[in-house]
């Protein structure tokens, strides 16, 4: 993604494709809008990933096409050294699963036993976030912070919710014949960007 905190992003004109980069981008059109993965790099990435997990998203397949989007996202991770932190938000409260570590293949066996329940706390998972991202950006002022998050948006309220100040993206992963479509809104909120996971 251009812009932030840090700048123009640099990239490489060939090579291995950085697909996280590229969609955090927004969508690719033509091959000049392909990111491809840097040989070296003067500062760490890190890479927030925020996952709905709650019981909503059991319907219509929609966690298991998200695990998809999960496995390929930790395995350009793991090749990109990216540092990772994972929050997931279902039942009561949110739960960190990797906080800021580098991306490792061990993640594989948590996606598998990844399962939905339970309420939506992506409101306190997205507070607690924000105030974990501006404690890192002090103690690592040059890492380049990218946001991801996943979910079907089905949240009774978004009020006074406040961007991350990170740039990055929202899934939307809400399936079936009826759908509220609040995943969009709350993206507009987080000033990220939007694709629903069918168009990626």
């Amino acid at each position: 993604m251009d812009g932030g905190r840090n700048g123009k992003a640099r990239s490489a004109k060939q090579g291995v494709i950085n697909w996280p980069g590229t969609l955090l981008a927004g969508r690719p059109k033509t091959r000049a809008d392909l990111r491809y993965q840097l040989r070296s790099r003067t500062a760490h990435e890190l890479w927030l990933v925020i996952v709905d997990a709650s019981a909503s998203t059991r319907r219509h397949r929609a966690l298991t096409d998200a695990k998809g989007l999960l496995a390929q996202l930790f395995d350009d991770a793991y090749r990109q050294r990216a540092r990772l932190a994972l929050l997931m938000a279902s039942g009561q409260s949110p739960k960190w699963q990797v906080q800021g570590l580098k991306a490792a293949k061990g993640l594989a066996g948590w996606l598998a036993q990844l399962g939905a329940g339970g309420g939506t706390p992506l409101l306190a998972a997205l507070t607690e976030a924000g105030h974990w991202l501006g404690v890192r950006r002090k103690r690592y002022p040059s890492e380049q912070q990218r946001l991801l998050v996943i979910t079907d948006g089905r949240l009774k309220d978004i009020a006074g919710l406040r961007p991350l100040e990170c740039p990055g993206l929202l899934v939307d992963i809400e399936r079936g014949p009826i759908r509220l479509g609040r995943a969009e809104a709350l993206a507009v909120g987080l000033q990220l960007d939007y694709r629903h996971i069918d168009k990626l």
